[in-house]
Parts: C-alpha cells; structure tokens; sequence
C-alpha cells in the first residue's frame, strides 16, 4: 500500500518508509522528499546508520531545503538500522546495497535517471563505495569528513590505533545494536559505558572490554582492535585498492581539526590521482574548513576564527548539484582547492595539493626535554656531534593527547603539557615575518629505543609570545608498522612518516615549535613495549623504555614543512 504523502510546507511533501527490496531479500526503508514542481527531477541519496529521520541535519540543511531547490531527496536506513532489515556491519554491504538503491531509485517515476550522493563521515564511505562499482546514473558525489581507506584514514595511523574515537564510535553503534536484539542487560551496560565514556579508555585489555563483548553483540569493534595491520579485512569494505574505479566528480570536505581529516585528505590526493578516467580526475575538489566533526563553524572551544569561517556548505552542495546534475554551469569558476588558513582567518585558494619544500634541523646539547630544555629548529643541518637527546617512556603515565582525556579536538594550548620531561621539545626563533604552511608535513627522526616495540608522536604547535603553544596537528607511527619484524633494540633507525595535514600561518614574534613522545593517549593507544599487542595488553604488559634522538651529520633528524612560497618572504 502507498503511503500518504505529508505536507512539509511550500508543496514539498514527505512520503516515510519507502521500502526497497534487494535482491537477497533484505529491504531497506529511505524518506522521500518530493519538490514542488511535477517531475521528473534528479535525486540526492544520503545512505546512513543513525537514523533516517536526523538526515545529517546537524550539519546539513534539512531535507526539505534541498527539495525546494527542485531535487527529490532520498534518505535511507542503511542494512540492519533503523527500519531496513537485515544485520548490521559497519561498512561491509554498502556497495552491493548502494548499487542496488541508485539502480531502483531510477525505476520511479518522479526521477529522470540522474543520482548524486551527499553526506558526512559514515555516510561518505557509502558514496565511495557506491562509486567505485560504477553504477549507471550516479553522476557525482559529496564525501564528506571520511576516507577512502578505513585502516590507514579511519582507524589507524601509521600502524597506531585511534582508540578514543574508535571504541567510542564503536559503542554508540553497538548501543542502536543492543536495543535492536531486544539485549537489554547488554543495552544497560553499553548506556552505562555511555555516561561515563572517558573513563572506558582506562579499560585494559580494551579488546575484553565487557560492554564490547556481550553475549549476542556483533563483533565489529573487537575485529577492529584484532585486525591491526593492513590487509584484506580492511580493503574489502573500502575503495583503498580500487580507486582506478572511481569515474565520478567528487566535492571533498573536510576540517583541520576533524577526527578523519587525514582521510579526507588522502582521499582526495589519491583520487586525483588514481581515478579511472580523466574526467574523474579532472573534476576532484577539496574544502578544508577550520572544523571538527560536529558542528562546522568558527568556533572549537575558546578558539573564535572569525566570521569567515561560517561558509554556507549548503549553498556550496547545491552549487555542485546543480552543476552536474542540472547542467547549470555554476561550479565551473570554483578553485580545485579552497582552504582555511588558520591563525590568518582568511580563505586561499590553490590549484593542486602541495609538497613539502622547506626543512627545519633538530639541535640541542642533549637536554631538549620540556619547554625548559635547550630544542631548537634551524634550517641549518648539524654540523658538529651533537648529543642525542633522550626521554623516559612509561606506559603506565603516558603523554595526554591534545584535548586531554577526553581527546576532545580543537587547537588546544599545550603550554603546561610541554613542562614534562618526558617529551622533547624543539622551537625556531621567533619569526620576523609571516610564515604560511599548507600540506602535509612530515618527520625524519633518527631514534633508538630501548625496548623492541615502541611508538613515535610528533606534534606541530605554535608558541605565541605570551608563552602559549596552540597545537596544529599530530602523527604518530609504530615500529611494526614501519620495519616489521626487522626492529631491534638499542639499534638506530630511520623514522620517516607523515603528521596530518593543516594550514597555519605564524604570524611576526611566533614561533613554530615539534613535541616529540612515545604517546599521545587515549587519542592513539599505549604501546606497552613487549610482544603483547596494545589490545590485549594489561599493566602486567607495561614495559617503560628510553628514546634517544639523533641530530647530529651522520643522522640528522629534521621536520619536512609545505611552505607556501609568496608568504615566506614577507
């Protein structure tokens, strides 16, 4: 039986519950939202596991916005939540059930045949995955806040695990699974964990962690935690090995303090790349705003970026819509590349992504521990035999994340962190003039460790003349990530590895300053030093160690910076 459509004002109408039945059985239900106009008019689909009746508008326009724009409007409960049947695991059926959707979505009456897809973090894995088996009729897409490759982009970084973010997105998704078995002791543990969710991260082993493991759950998060190395459990529920397949026009967004930036990031340096036609490739854009994941505005914590940074992406979607899917024209004026430059509250614009082009040398006499120690960067590599520089890691104290224990994102102060001396710290002298990096640094760090197993975090920041330092952003990477089983003790070894992605412009009297760690925790997981994988491992398991960084002409140790050149020289 046809549902009765609902009056939303203006002659847009809402018809709930549309089932579509896939070919295994498994019916998915989206709410359509119909123009006023007689169609037939082009769809945007939005496919997401929260709840068709939210669409994302804690950040998008409602529905019934994009409607009176003349666009029927498909929001659908992906397999296995809200109303769709079928069983629920994060990321595993979207492309099959996404190909299925678009191809059914054309069958209607009120659709002329053109499908673009729009949406934010889970919701732009579904676009991609869609994309990359080619479905007739899609003809562009919005991934938004996302990744292409869920081990490296969503997950894990450089081999170390996400862990506040990961098992806290993992247990708001079991909670919706609790309720849906009619699990109630699993739910009352889950919405217990909830109310008390900083303090879960203190659970060791975290992949015991009762709440994840309650009789009936699915198992996803604890695959997560087992599977942490690349390979085929990841690359089968993502596009990290099929890029060549996407042919689409992509609009790529993403925040500098989002917690899938660098996946957002990557996704869109791969897909220029990588794409499957040259049209594809022609026709991949980047917005990197100065945002978290929610909300998108100018403001995270304390931090005002000006009345700039409020840019109207609803506007911005439908632009990109309209131009592919209406052949209105109106994106083709827009920049490859628009970003925020922080610490500047500008937008700039650019034609491709940068490479680093500027190298600031570690140095010091041996004592760079804490923001009271002797660090410095120059541009000059080390001439002499300095000594190394060394700091104590303890498993069981580990470094605070930027954000504290709560991880929260944001350009966090990190002045009082920096008076540890289990952290090095290394600053240039105050700047004369305006520096602007844009891109993706990266680290050359000649270390030795102690113990056989051991994490490296490097984080960017900016000292301000009042002695604050606001962090910019963060990398990390483990040894059985970068060497694999060839890491030793007490054995000198060439870390290279990429920090996240920013833009950030040092203004005259800052100075831009590296901490280096053994941990940023519970941003990333403790690394306890021994053979026991981080998920498994117990204070029994804790082993502390020292870290010693080379600077000296035989292995110099240095930050690679995308310097944006007509700014370096002001």
């Amino acid at each position: 039986m046809t549902k009765p459509h609902i009056d939303c004002g203006q002659g847009i109408h809402l018809q709930r519950a549309v089932p579509c039945t896939l070919s295994d059985g498994t019916i998915l239900y989206s709410d359509h939202y119909h123009p006023a106009k007689p169609g037939p008019h082009p769809t945007l689909l939005m496919r997401q596991p929260y709840g068709r009746d939210i669409a994302s508008t804690v950040v998008y326009a409602h529905p019934v916005w994009f409607a009176r724009h003349g666009y029927n409007v498909v929001i659908q409960d992906v397999r296995g939540r809200g109303d769709s049947t079928g069983d629920f695991y994060p990321f595993r059926h979207e492309q099959q059930d996404g190909v299925e959707t678009i191809a059914w979505l054309r069958t209607l009456p009120e659709s002329n045949g053109k499908i673009g897809m729009y949406g934010f973090s889970y919701q732009g894995m579904t676009q991609w995955l869609a994309a990359a088996a080619q479905p007739e009729g899609l003809l562009c897409i919005a991934p938004t806040q996302t990744a292409h490759d869920l081990y490296r982009g969503w997950f894990y970084n450089h081999g170390v695990l996400r862990l506040a973010s990961s098992l806290g997105w993992g247990l708001q998704m079991l909670k919706q699974d609790a309720r849906r078995l009619q699990l109630r002791e699993a739910s009352d543990a889950l919405e217990r964990t909830w109310s008390s969710l900083s303090s879960q991260i203190l659970h060791t082993p975290t992949a015991t962690h009762p709440a994840i493991n309650a009789e009936g759950l699915p198992t996803y998060v604890t695959d997560w935690l087992h599977h942490d190395h690349p390979g085929n459990y990841w690359s089968q529920m993502d596009i990290s090995t099929s890029a060549e397949k996407i042919n689409v026009p992509a609009l790529h967004i993403s925040g500098w303090y989002d917690t899938y930036l660098q996946g957002s990031i990557t996704g869109f340096r791969e897909i220029c790349n990588r794409a499957g036609s040259q049209h594809a490739r022609d026709n991949q854009y980047l917005l990197a705003g100065p945002w978290i994941h929610i909300p998108w505005g100018n403001r995270i914590g304390t931090q005002n970026f000006g009345p700039t940074a409020n840019l109207d992406t609803d506007a911005l979607h439908l632009r990109w819509f309209n131009h592919w899917l209406k052949d209105s024209g109106e994106f083709s004026t827009e920049p490859r590349i628009r970003y925020f430059a922080l610490n500047q509250n500008q937008w700039r614009t650019a034609a491709k992504w940068p490479t680093n082009n500027h190298t600031l040398y570690l140095h010091s006499e041996g004592r760079a521990n804490s923001s009271k120690g002797d660090g410095v960067l120059t541009s000059a590599a080390p001439q002499t035999n300095e000594p190394p520089d060394i700091f104590v890691v303890d498993p069981e104290v580990p470094v605070i994340a930027p954000g504290g224990i709560t991880s929260a994102t944001g350009c966090h102060n990190q002045s009082a962190l920096e008076l540890g001396n289990n952290l090095l710290i290394y600053t240039t002298a105050p700047f004369t003039a305006s520096l602007h990096i844009f891109g993706t640094p990266a680290v050359t760090l000649n270390a030795t460790t102690s113990a056989p197993f051991a994490d490296l975090v490097v984080k960017l920041v900016c000292l301000r003349p009042n002695t604050d330092a606001d962090f910019i952003c963060i990398g990390a990477a483990r040894s059985t990530h970068l060497f694999a089983t060839t890491y030793k003790p007490d054995t000198p070894y060439k870390w290279h590895f990429e920090l996240e992605s920013t833009s950030w412009v040092f203004q005259p009297g800052e100075s831009l300053r590296i901490e280096i760690a053994g941990n940023a925790y519970p941003l990333y997981d403790r690394n306890p030093g021994t053979a026991t994988p981080p998920s498994k491992a117990t204070s029994w398991d804790w082993q502390r160690s020292t870290h010693m960084i080379h600077h000296d002409p035989a292995s110099p140790s240095a930050i690679h910076l995308p310097v944006v050149e007509e700014m370096a020289g002001q």
